[in-house]
């Protein structure tokens, strides 16, 4: 007798929720299996001379490394490079398939694709993982699977802008004569042709789709809740980038109520309120959130725990598959917003969605990264900076409405108003505005899906991905 499989991989459980949606999409499947696979998976070892962080003494490592191009079916494809420990070539598939979903959800103009290097950055010092990314960058180069119209990366778990700048340097020295060469990467520092508000984007994004969730009043009521994301109690897992700038935006923009952070070294708790900026700040002097003072500390083996906290919305920012069969049932939040890549297993899904709990899905909700990456890109090709044509023009027409105003009724504005009224907009006022537009419709266009169809919610998005990917390869003449 043949052993029953427990448990699905990363990718398994993104090809299940393809094949749940497949059937609402109205599409033949020969072109449902043209946008399922990935059409490219480059898989690289490479040698590295590293630096062992406690004796000094150097030696040579092999590292496995990947990148995977989902869809061509519009170029260039896009998506973010990990280092991390747990990489291989299924978690890196799997990624580069949500890409393709997550870009088409938010109508960015790009085919899905994910890299990842099997590291532990932390493990590293800076000029070995120097020599790390800039290897890396010359072996995609080499095997054109970089650039700023074949393929572009960004930053994901485990990078950031550092990295990024590394491997635009790089391709530059590689490709010198190209004029669009910025194009290669995006969340680049600023002043090395990255975009204002690229480094919140996601977290941002997050915020903007939780938002706009909540504020249907329809949904909420189904949940117990008041509409809105004022006074909610949420708990955050994984406080990196994206799980910090949720939290942050959402207690200061949203008033929402973050009553638990959890990390890899245990969780800190606070029925009143944590204080985001104060952790931000004890996390970044200390290395640790748990040297936060005003909380209860629960330690490293209870970690887990955090996901099972009573509250109103749970989002999960860390790593794939934190919510599984084993979990689902201990679940209490009566929404989970997905921060990160596959929080979510599709087996726990469906013990979750019994429940009741509204699930929204990465698929669309961490899509705010490749979205201002998208801005980057055209920043990058248009070369130059937004607003630095319009803004002063902008602000003159609104100082001269005014003035008109005051000379017409005799009274004169208090200053406070029109200084701000007056202002005009930054890149990272554009960057936001082009942001939360995006996040918004998308959100109100899967939505309704959902209400037509009658599904959840990640379902509804699968459809709207695939009916849109699906529409580009018929448009191409390859399927009737």
């Amino acid at each position: 007798m043949s052993k029953v499989k427990k448990t699905l991989t990363f990718y398994e459980s993104v090809e299940n929720y393809f094949e749940k949606a497949a059937p609402h999409t109205g599409l033949e499947r020969g072109l449902l299996d043209q946008i399922r696979v990935c059409n490219a998976v480059y898989a690289i070892r490479f040698p590295v001379e590293v630096r062992d962080k406690k004796t000094g003494a150097l030696r040579v490592q092999v590292i496995e490394a990947y990148r995977v191009q989902h869809s061509h079916h519009r170029l260039p494809t896009k998506g973010g490079i990990r280092y991390s420990n747990h990489v291989n070539q299924d978690e890196v598939m799997a990624l580069a398939t949500l890409m393709s979903y997550k870009c088409a959800i938010v109508h960015v103009p790009f085919g899905g694709a994910k890299g990842g290097v099997r590291i532990n950055p932390w493990d590293y010092d800076e000029e070995t993982l120097e020599k790390i990314t800039r290897r890396y960058t010359y072996e995609l180069v080499r095997r054109n699977f970089i650039g700023p119209s074949i393929d572009v990366p960004a930053p994901d778990y485990g990078t950031g802008q550092r990295e990024m700048a590394w491997i635009y340097d790089t391709y530059r020295t590689l490709r010198e004569n190209e004029l669009d060469a910025a194009g290669c990467v995006t969340g680049k520092p600023v002043n090395q042709f990255g975009i204002r508000g690229r480094t919140e984007a996601t977290g941002r994004g997050v915020f903007y789709g939780l938002r706009q969730a909540c504020d249907h009043a329809e949904d909420m009521k189904k949940l117990g809740l008041e509409p809105g994301i004022a006074g909610k109690k949420v708990v955050i897992q994984g406080f990196g980038n994206v799980g910090s700038y949720s939290a942050q935006i959402a207690q200061e923009e949203g008033d929402a109520v973050i009553i638990a952070v959890g990390e890899a070294d245990g969780y800190i708790y606070n029925e009143k309120g944590i204080n985001v900026q104060k952790l931000i700040q004890v996390k970044a002097e200390t290395g640790s959130i748990m040297n936060y003072a005003d909380a209860k500390k629960f330690p490293k083996e209870e970690r887990g725990h955090v996901l099972e906290l009573e509250c109103d919305i749970l989002i999960p920012a860390a790593l794939e598959e934190v919510i599984n069969i084993n979990n689902a049932k201990n679940i209490k939040a009566k929404i989970i917003a997905e921060a990160a890549n596959g929080p979510v297993t599709s087996p726990a899904e469906e013990i979750l969605l019994k429940k009741g709990t509204l699930i929204i899905p990465d698929v669309y909700l961490n899509a705010g990264g490749v979205t201002v990456s998208y801005f980057e890109w055209l920043k990058n090709l248009s070369h130059m900076r937004f607003g630095r044509m319009d803004k002063r023009y902008r602000a003159q027409g609104r100082e001269d409405m005014i003035a008109l105003i005051e000379q017409m009724t005799g009274r004169k504005a208090p200053v406070e108003i029109v200084s701000k009224f007056v202002k005009g907009a930054d890149e990272v006022d554009l960057v936001r505005s082009g942001l939360e537009e995006s996040m918004i419709n998308a959100y109100n266009f899967t939505r309704n899906i959902q209400k037509e169809k009658n599904i959840d919610l990640r379902t509804a998005a699968f459809v709207n991905a695939i009916q849109l990917i699906g529409q580009d390869y018929q448009s191409m003449g390859i399927f009737p």
